[in-house]
């Protein structure tokens, strides 16, 4: 394995495990700037969380974190870029878990979400938050419903694409409570949110770090979170089980992959950066503030993971009879 000697000693307790085994001939860790690829415009929480991992990461390597924002097609276009990238250790995607949602939506993707990729690691597992348009006359979980069976036909809430944990939160809002709305997929959460905050739609299920500020200065209003518990982050919200939807439970997850084929020992050297990142006491902070759980399990735990939750969220797809459009 040949590594420049610069980068070599920085990042010498990172890619210890390279220095052993087969796998030694196999890798050499890149000299140039990595590139973390979100597959969505700035501003949402795939950024937002990407954005944390990269600046710590950056204090870590021997070499600068790049964050490219590559939005369009419900995440395919920025996800397809990265899987026909080179396996060299130079790019990977940063991508939440419509990752493993968007195949069941639409089979005509031009990549294999399963093959295309080798698992790096679950950066964080976050709840949604139910947020509407300060405006709107609700205060309640059961103020929405009856407001939502008043207004349904003029009512819409928004989400980062179709397919995406928000989307899929609403559908089965409206299934448990029996109510209608219309619903508007957004290029992202960012531009979902500044619509809502304009009135233009009146709620959303928003992955929390993208709405999370809005509702503090006050922009939105926060009504539950959708997790099974209350978070620390937002610990007056309620959960919308708790607060009249028996049953209702849903929350998302964000994670990096490589190019297939990107040598094992590359990967989990940069499994052992992020969660080296993901524990100091700024990302933490940052990352609980926004109601985010750092996980950073290993690449096998995250492939087996991630098998699990393509076959689950298919299930839920058809369940609910959603289709790309």
């Amino acid at each position: 394995m040949r590594i420049t000697r610069r980068a070599a000693l920085a990042a010498m307790p990172m890619l210890a495990s390279l220095s052993s085994g087969p796998a030694r001939a196999q890798a050499e860790w890149p000299s140039r700037p990595l590139r973390f690829v979100v597959p969505y415009p700035p501003g949402g929480p795939t950024d937002i969380l990407g954005r944390v991992v990269a600046q710590q990461l950056a204090q870590r390597l021997p070499q600068p974190v790049v964050v490219e924002n590559r939005g369009g097609a419900s995440g395919t276009l920025g996800s397809g870029e990265v899987a026909r990238s080179a396996p060299d250790g130079a790019t990977f995607l940063v991508n939440a878990s419509i990752h493993v949602i968007i195949p069941h939506l639409n089979p005509q993707i031009p990549f294999d979400t399963l093959a295309a990729f080798e698992p790096v690691t679950n950066i964080a597992r976050v709840p949604l938050m139910l947020v509407v348009n300060k405006d709107l006359p609700v205060r309640s979980v059961p103020e929405l419903v009856a407001w939502l069976k008043q207004n349904g036909a003029r009512a819409s809430y928004g989400s980062s694409g179709i397919g995406a944990a928000p989307h899929l939160a609403g559908e089965l809002f409206k299934q448990l409570t029996g109510t209608q709305m219309a619903h508007v997929p957004y290029r992202g959460s960012g531009p979902a949110v500044a619509d809502l905050m304009a009135g233009n739609i009146q709620l959303m299920f928003d992955s929390m770090p993208s709405s999370a500020g809005a509702v503090r200065e006050g922009q939105l209003r926060a009504l539950a979170v959708s997790t099974a518990e209350r978070v620390a982050a937002f610990p007056e919200l309620p959960t919308v089980a708790e607060a009249g939807v028996p049953g209702y439970e849903i929350s998302t997850w964000y994670g990096i992959w490589a190019p297939a084929r990107t040598p094992a020992p590359i990967v989990s050297a940069l499994q052992r950066a992020v969660a080296a990142a993901v524990a100091t006491p700024e990302a933490k902070a940052r990352l609980e503030a926004l109601g985010a759980e750092p996980v950073a399990d290993s690449p096998e735990d995250f492939a087996a993971f991630t098998r699990a939750e393509y076959e689950r969220w298919g299930r839920l797809v058809r369940d609910a009879k959603i289709e790309a459009q």
